[in-house]
């Protein structure tokens, strides 16, 4: 039974609160699977791996420790209660557990039951209520998000935000969770109040392939100029893009906090925006987005109307590195530099333990002469910017932002590369903080440098 159904059956509510609490379960639809959960054998290997238990330091906040919270609740043994909440809800979802494990344990798939459970049936507090609900009514919505970003423009240009993050007024008086979207906020341009791509995009030369190119819901606003590097190495690379109009956002954001009728909808629009355009490939430039839309034939496997073609969908997507790689760069490379960049590859969660991509993204960055990769410590450790978790989970964000920053620039490197919109925010954000003045750019950005003969500033 759900706690709303709970709370209308009883007269008295601030009376029952705990006995409510004491006795919130799973429903019916989907709890997470008894067998997936007794494949894991508790060795522990999950722990080192874990950028939130890491951080916190406590079982119950690691991998090992939530699948034994999810069985408890299975069995009855433990309440759905505020507490038990948190420690899913302190989950990045990065899946390095899922890499990690020596079982196979499917971590990502429990973690994605337990958090549509926990949405379903857990009370949240008010304030919490209201920034989800905020968050998931505008992020995923490219014309809502701009509609807010209009006054952060005016905001950056009238220097205020300067001004503001100066005096230490921000950092005094906003809660927590406004701070922190307010301390990644990219510096806006006009262009990212509107889509300028085109619908069709003539490849350069001869035509060796047709994609369809997914623009993302904040990556288009937030990041407009890396979606048009993309097209610019596409078509100089044989092939013809199209954008169709109607497409928006792809589910990733809702489905990574489980919001299950979201997800749904936003999965099926996509399919529908990019059906009967006789594509070789759909490509994507965000990691997140990507293993979301790979996900799409799990996703939809209970509609019967959408079940085969999301199916179909998810074997044409490819991340557009991963596409890259494999159909091979034809363009001319033209150093980015004179002397030598070192060059700090960032692999972002979804892309090395979702997708399994980390090899493809670094060949495409050799092919560019005088070019040296570097690696840096922990290079697998989460930056901790997880889709919004750095604004849900400031604190833990925060200090996981700083580590990965310190890493990436022990390693010396010149530029980083980073492959996802939210790990770029997150890693731009502790670059200033740090006082470093490394450059970071999308690979495809640094592709389209190399491919036009421009010289890094």
């Amino acid at each position: 039974m759900q706690v709303s159904e709970q709370i209308s059956d009883q007269p008295n509510f601030d009376q029952n609160f705990d006995q409510i609490l004491s006795t919130v379960t799973f429903d019916s639809k989907n709890p997470p699977n008894p067998e997936l959960i007794d494949a894991c054998v508790h060795c522990g290997f999950c722990l080192s791996t874990c950028p939130s238990y890491r951080v916190i330091g406590k079982e119950t906040d690691s991998p090992r420790g939530r699948i034994y919270l999810m069985d408890g609740i299975n069995e009855g043994d433990i309440p759905l209660s505020p507490a038990i909440a948190g420690h899913f809800d302190s989950c990045l979802g990065c899946l390095a557990c899922v890499t990690t494990c020596p079982s196979g344990v499917q971590y990502d798939q429990l973690i994605e039951a337990t958090r549509a459970q926990v949405e379903r049936n857990h009370l949240r507090s008010l304030p919490e209520k209201l920034l989800r609900q905020f968050i998931f009514s505008t992020f995923p919505y490219p014309n809502r998000l701009r509609v807010l970003l209009a006054p952060l423009l005016v905001y950056q240009k009238l220097g205020l935000q300067k001004l503001l993050r100066s005096t230490g007024w921000l950092e005094q008086f906003l809660p927590k969770q406004i701070k922190a979207m307010e301390s990644v906020l990219p510096t806006l341009t006009t262009q990212a109040f509107q889509d300028t791509l085109p619908e069709l995009i003539a490849a350069k030369g001869e035509r060796r392939y047709r994609v369809g190119m997914l623009l993302g819901c904040v990556q288009r606003v937030f990041l407009p100029e890396v979606n048009n590097a993309t097209v610019r190495v596409l078509t100089a690379n044989g092939c013809e893009v199209v954008v169709p109009k109607l497409q928006g956002c792809c589910g990733a954001l809702s489905h990574h906090q489980g919001q299950e009728a979201q997800t749904l909808e936003l999965a099926k629009q996509t399919i529908d925006a990019f059906a009967d355009l006789n594509l070789d490939a759909v490509v994507i430039n965000a990691s997140g987005c990507g293993h979301t839309l790979k996900e799409y034939g799990h996703i939809l496997k209970d509609d019967p109307h959408y079940a085969e073609k999301a199916k179909l969908f998810s074997a044409k997507v490819k991340d557009v590195q991963e596409f890259l790689d494999k159909v091979g760069l034809t363009a001319k490379m033209s150093p980015l530099q004179e002397q030598p960049l070192t060059i700090a590859y960032q692999d972002a969660c979804h892309m090395l333990h979702g997708q399994k991509i980390s090899l493809e993204p670094r060949r495409l960055l050799r092919q560019i002469p005088n070019v040296q990769l570097r690696e840096s410590v922990d290079a697998s450790l989460c930056c901790g910017s997880a889709g919004i978790y750095n604004i849900l989970q400031p604190e833990v964000g925060h200090e996981l932002g700083e580590q990965k920053v310190t890493n990436l620039t022990d390693t010396g490197a010149q530029l980083i590369a980073s492959a996802n919109v939210g790990c770029i925010t997150q890693i731009r954000k502790h670059l200033q903080l740090q006082g470093h003045k490394t450059l970071l750019m999308h690979p495809m950005e640094i592709l389209d440098y190399s491919i036009r003969g421009q010289k890094l500033e």
